[in-house]
């Protein structure tokens, strides 16, 4: 009997790949295409091999944290270790620096649109108040009656 081509893609090699592809932040499309297959069997596999659904989001998850932990930091600031070398006197030595890196407003500002829309908008829903609510109400009711049957 045939294997079919999916079970290369549920050995360890073939699910670490899948993983990596995801990592590497790769569509289903472009993973079907490197697997050689069409996108609709891409999906059937993944429902009915948990083992690829599975390798699929482990690998989109890490890429997606990896993603989140740097715009983080660079929206905080943080800390950068750099390490050269340097010949002085006809010696070699390895020097280490820490140098802080300032908050970044543009990542602050993605940040916080993403994050918090409901404040950070760049057209915030103005708040209604009482007054204009009675208002609003009294000319559709208003509206109403004078339409035609």
């Amino acid at each position: 009997m045939a294997k079919g081509k999916y079970q290369k893609w549920l050995e360890p090699d073939g699910l670490l790949l899948l993983e990596g592809w995801a990592r590497d932040g790769l569509t289903d499309e472009q993973i079907a295409k490197n697997i050689g297959c069409s996108v609709r069997t891409l999906y059937g596999w993944k429902e009915r091999y948990p083992q690829i659904s599975q390798s699929l989001k482990k690998g989109k998850e890490v890429a997606d944290y990896q993603v989140e932990n740097a715009l983080f930091k660079r929206a905080t600031g943080y800390e950068a270790t750099e390490t050269r070398v340097e010949e002085y006197e006809g010696e070699i030595k390895t020097v280490t620096t820490t140098k802080p890196v300032p908050p970044d407003v543009t990542a602050q500002i993605f940040w916080l649109k993403n994050r918090r829309p409901d404040k950070w908008r760049d057209k915030p829903e103005p708040a209604s108040s009482p007054d204009q609510e009675k208002a609003a109400s009294k000319l559709f009711d208003a509206l109403e009656k004078e339409e035609p049957e």
